[in-house]
């Protein structure tokens, strides 16, 4: 017996949110259970939510959604020097100005699809990087990146009789500091509330519009229906969650900087989309996870690690398989992440979340036996 879509989607975000608050007692036997770590996993797994919003529903790949990640750590950087080391106006204000940012960028990306819009908007990332590196100095503080000073205004924090002396602030929330721990668990919550907004999405009307876009949107057009307020709609809520990451970056480490930008980190969250399986709600938090597990836990690996690791092999084999298994890890680890990427696009199209399904599919089927629900579907042949 199914349950109610209502019942499901419910089952599902206490699931999540019991794993993501956990998330330091579960990853620490895989050795990701530090904050720092913990946070990346949040963050970017609400940057890959947001891009999904509008690749996963819409099948609008921009490859410039970097732009609205770095537009966002300045604004919460400087929302930290002239208000308050409170990430809530924060975050609030680089969601907002992310958001604003998008509307711009969407309004004219728009107008074209397929590969033109994806070219469009890296575009405008690499002229949105290229601005905030050299052009905007007074602003980004170019190369160097936008930090906090003990002369800031911080006008908020003063009004309300916050001194803090000769000591150079950080991030606190009413007194508690954002780094280590508290930082992740602030960053949790956001994230968990982001998934329960990108699920209300999914589920509602409007959702269902931007599936028929992706669908079939010139159909749509020939009808008589405009499909670009829709696609903007999308484009600007994706822009305000990748905004959003951008500002709990900035809470965590009070720094931007012009990299943030790069048409790399744009590129990033397509793969983390892409790797978890775009069009679902659990995936690109996978693919987020995964990545940065590869990119802080593989790339720290060095010949020391390796050789311990393989210390139960005769020393030749031990050489031998040092001198193979460094070529994926260290400065490798890109390698392990491309080989994974290739294999996932080859045999599981649809991503993390594809090999999960199938994979609960056949234990239901081991379980099952001949009893239960009738299947839906013709039979299949075996093999």
């Amino acid at each position: 017996m199914s349950l109610a879509p209502e019942r499901r989607d419910l089952i599902v975000l206490v699931i999540f949110a019991a794993v993501v608050l956990a998330a330091p007692v579960l990853f620490k036997p895989i050795g990701a259970g530090y904050p720092d770590l913990l946070q990346k996993f949040a963050i970017y797994g609400i940057f890959a939510i947001g891009f999904n919003i509008l690749f996963g529903l819409t099948g609008y790949l921009s490859f410039g959604h970097a732009a609205f990640l770095g537009v966002g750590s300045y604004t919460a950087v400087w929302t930290f020097k002239l208000l308050s080391m409170n990430p809530v106006p924060a975050i609030i204000l680089a969601t907002l100005v992310g958001g604003a940012f998008a509307a711009v960028i969407g309004f004219i990306s728009l107008r074209r699809t397929g590969i033109y819009f994806s070219i469009l908007t890296l575009a405008f990332a690499q002229m949105s990087y290229n601005l905030a590196y050299s052009v905007l100095t007074p602003i980004t503080n170019g190369e160097t990146g936008l930090q906090l000073n003990q002369a800031d205004p911080r006008v908020l924090d003063i009004a309300f009789g916050r001194d803090y002396g000769a000591v150079l602030p950080s991030s606190d929330l009413f007194g508690l500091d954002m780094t280590g721990y508290p930082g992740f668990y602030f960053c949790a919550v956001v994230l968990i509330l982001c998934f329960f907004l990108a699920n209300r999405i999914f589920r509602s009307p409007f959702g269902m519009m931007l599936r028929a876009v992706k669908s079939n949107q010139n159909r749509m057009n020939y009808t008589g229906l405009n499909t670009r307020p829709y696609a903007l709609a999308a484009f600007v809520i994706s822009g305000m969650y990748a905004g959003l990451a951008g500002g709990l970056l900035a809470v965590t480490d009070p720094l931007a900087g012009a990299e943030r930008m790069q048409w790399t980190a744009s590129g990033e969250v397509v793969l983390m989309t892409i790797l978890g399986g775009a069009g679902t709600l659990l995936g690109p938090v996978l693919g987020a996870g995964l990545i940065k597990y590869f990119e802080n836990i593989f790339s720290a690996f060095n010949e020391g690690i390796l050789m311990a690791g393989f210390d139960f092999l005769p020393e030749t084999l031990q050489h031998a398989a040092v001198a193979v298994s460094s070529l994926f890890v260290g400065e490798g680890w890109h390698l392990t992440l491309g080989a994974l990427f290739m294999l996932i696009v080859i045999f599981l199209p649809g991503g993390l979340m594809e090999g999960i399904n199938r994979l609960v599919a056949w234990i239901g089927r081991r379980g099952g036996g001949g009893g239960g629900e009738a299947p839906a579907t013709a039979p299949q042949t075996a093999g």
